[in-house]
């Protein structure tokens, strides 16, 4: 069986600035997709001026329904003005990280040995001041991998679709005829424990 830490870490990201005919006909519908296709709103912004009401969307979705989502987003709508797909492949930084914690934890086990043998205060402080510099280390490498683990099982689409309320108004668009609201959904780390 192959090591599944090998298998292709990919994160992909979508930016989609789509027109659309109805706001909140478009607002339903693309929350039942997402639900349903197993992803979540990471953050949401409406803004509306005399010219548009617009949202902005941060969108994580499965990566193997990142595709399907893509396609999802952009059926019947007026206008795409932008969608751009990009790829990177992180399975080597994956790997590299992973094997990087298994040495320092190879080290950090010869201080504790070290420390069983201290003969005095100083070299107790001199070797526990060691051990913590690399426990240190292993904490942030423990946090990129888990970065990069849910960013390669969950695809990032950047949404922003808006409904033009008065073309006319166009020339005088600007975020101070508008209202501002914002909230960011609280997504919770229990993914985290889901990965390993």
């Amino acid at each position: 069986v192959p090591n599944p830490d090998w298998d292709k870490k990919i994160i992909k990201t979508a930016n989609l600035n789509l027109q659309v005919k109805d706001y909140n006909i478009y607002y339903a519908a693309f929350r039942e997709k997402v639900r349903s296709l197993g992803g979540y709103v990471a953050q949401e912004e409406q803004t509306q001026s005399d010219y548009k009401i617009e949202n902005t969307l941060t969108i994580k979705v499965p990566v193997d329904q990142f595709d399907n989502a893509v396609v999802l987003l952009t059926n019947n709508v007026e206008k795409i003005n932008e969608r751009k797909i990009s790829s990177q492949d992180v399975t080597t930084e994956f790997v590299d990280t992973k094997s990087r914690i298994e040495s320092k934890k190879q080290v950090r086990q010869r201080y504790m040995d070290l420390l069983k043998q201290a003969k005095n205060m100083e070299e107790i402080l001199n070797v526990q001041s060691e051990i913590n510099g690399i426990q240190e280390e292993i904490e942030s490498a423990t946090g990129r991998i888990e970065y990069l683990g849910h960013s390669s099982t969950f695809s990032t689409i950047n949404l922003t679709y808006y409904q033009v309320l008065n073309s006319s108004a166009k020339d005088i668009d600007s975020p101070s005829f508008g209202t501002k609201l914002s909230n960011a959904f609280k997504t919770g780390w229990s993914w985290v424990g889901e990965l390993f």
